[in-house]
């Protein structure tokens, strides 16, 4: 299988079925339910996309997944892969109407939902599509034994769409291509194989998450096994981990910081994880030291976009002396460090990161102008360079040993368990209430989020203060669970520059106070 995964591309379903052949009776999936084997799997993945075929899938056609991570939500994903359409989960925290935007933009005919969003939802949702239960999976797909039509992937063709977070509209549709896929994760599947690692991945964040395709594919493409989590919650977490014997997993800092608030942490037994991941969000130096130093095996920190860009990895227990970094650009990766006007600044000197890779998005769907505004082209690329960089909305310097500091963050994004959460678009959710004459949204520290929004409102003329609970009231339940505020206080003015610039610092500074 070695030799196949170090093509410079190939194809997932074909290398699944593979590992079905050669290891029919190993598990594959596990969920709180049950788990599946290696020959279930592919059995089932061929009659899930053999149905979705025959209900209409066109190839590059979209499928959209909606509800809590499971055995039959990765089937789900995998068959449509497998049927040559796209696999398009979406984020069980977004608002009815983002849910709504999602699906059409998606152009997907098929919806998967489990009973819980079906529930919550209504009948009402989405009537056009085709609805199947996640639960009732096993009587819609076709026939045990049904092989699918045969699917060989193009380099160009989709592989799923991963909806950003963090806006209060429409989230943007991240497009990955077969191509990229491979590239991302072949030669992480080729080093388990390498290492002789036993591979048993806990996939712990949801399976609509950029995130979890790290816990999720690479393991299966090195023939692994993946226990998939509905929901996160620490004693459980680690139950998993010690009965399954992990050896992989992700997570992000937040989950990480739960672990270690754990009472009963010390009561488990890790001793067989080998690597743990984390990505998403800042990652705080002392918390990988208390990681580092209390769960066994390595821990390497991801740097990088859904988008694509600049990777930068760290090692964290090669370099306990660079934990306030995120590591060095990996193979393949480049980064520059640009001023605002889009010149390189001087060595160790922060400005705005911009970088590329192998792993680059294919764009945004249907959105060829969004795509544009988050490219940097190089004036001075050559003709066998197309000079297409990523804007990473990240500020940060390299040291002398080429590691990456963050010291900052583009246009004050804010990241809340793991999602991007742009202050933009709450202000400007605020400020459609009539009350309100002018709104302000920061981040501030969370044990549980690591970051949660936090606000201020000037009010308009005649409203009185005892109106601020309802206005924080109506406007979260108008926006998706990951962007509902925290708290919202009224300012009598908001902090400005000479030249009117909001002063955010300031505000960090008030709600610090506030804090206490």
């Amino acid at each position: 299988m070695l030799e196949q995964l170090e093509k410079p591309f190939g194809s997932f379903p074909a290398i699944l079925q593979r590992w079905a052949k050669e290891q029919p009776e190993k598990v594959a999936l596990r969920d709180v339910a049950g788990e599946v084997s290696w020959a279930q799997l592919h059995d089932r993945v061929e009659r899930i996309a053999a149905r979705l075929v025959e209900t209409g899938l066109k190839r590059g056609q979209s499928v959209a997944i909606l509800g809590l991570s499971s055995v039959n939500y990765a089937l789900v994903f995998l068959g449509a892969v497998r049927a040559g359409g796209v696999a398009a989960p979406l984020t069980t925290s977004a608002s009815r109407q983002q849910l709504e935007g999602m699906a059409k933009d998606s152009g997907a005919q098929h919806l998967f939902i489990d009973a819980a969003k079906r529930d919550e939802l209504g009948p009402d949702f989405l009537p056009a599509l085709d609805h199947i239960a996640l639960e009732e999976l096993d009587r819609w797909m076709a026939p045990e034994g049904t092989v699918a039509p045969p699917f060989n992937p193009d380099p160009k063709d989709h592989f799923n769409i991963i909806y950003s977070s963090g806006t209060t509209g429409v989230p943007k549709g991240i497009v990955h291509s077969h191509q990229m896929r491979w590239r991302q994760f072949a030669a992480t599947a080729t080093s388990y194989l390498g290492s002789g690692l036993p591979v048993r991945s806990l996939a712990s964040t949801p399976l609509y998450s950029n995130t979890t395709m790290v816990a999720f594919l690479p393991p299966l493409l090195a023939g692994g096994s993946v226990r998939v989590m509905g929901k996160f919650k620490t004693v459980e977490w680690l139950g998993h981990a010690q009965a399954d014997k992990a050896t992989i997993t992700m997570l992000v800092p937040v989950q990480y910081q739960r672990l270690m608030d754990e009472p009963a942490f010390d009561e488990f037994d890790l001793s067989t994880m080998a690597i743990k991941y984390c990505t998403s969000a800042p990652f705080s130096a002392e918390l990988k030291a208390e990681v580092l130093q209390r769960m066994p095996g390595g821990l390497v920190e991801i740097y990088s976009m859904t988008e694509g860009g600049v990777v930068c990895l760290l090692a964290c227990h090669e370099f306990p002396d660079k934990l306030h970094t995120v590591g060095r650009p990996a193979p393949g990766s480049e980064l520059r460090v640009l001023d605002d006007e889009d010149r390189p600044v001087a060595p160790g000197e922060p400005g705005n990161l911009i970088g590329r890779s192998q792993t680059m998005m294919a764009g945004y769907k249907n959105q060829p102008d969004k795509t544009r505004e988050g490219y940097w082209t190089d004036p001075e690329a050559g003709s066998d360079d197309d000079g297409v960089w990523q804007r990473m909305g990240d500020i940060g310097r390299v040291d002398a040993d080429g590691f990456v500091e963050l010291v900052g963050r583009a246009k004050d994004m804010i990241i809340s368990g793991g999602f991007n959460i742009y202050p933009s678009d709450l202000e400007a959710e605020l400020e459609k209430d009539e009350r309100v004459a002018e709104a302000a949204v920061i981040g501030v520290p969370s044990r549980q989020w690591g970051e949660t929004p936090f606000g201020f409102v000037r009010l308009a003329d005649g409203v009185a203060e005892d109106q601020v609970a309802d206005i924080m009231g109506a406007m979260n339940a108008r926006v998706g669970k990951t962007q509902r505020l925290s708290a919202l206080h009224p300012i009598a003015e908001m902090p400005r520059s000479h030249i009117g610039k909001l002063l955010k610092t300031e505000l960090r500074e008030r709600a610090d106070t506030l804090l206490g």
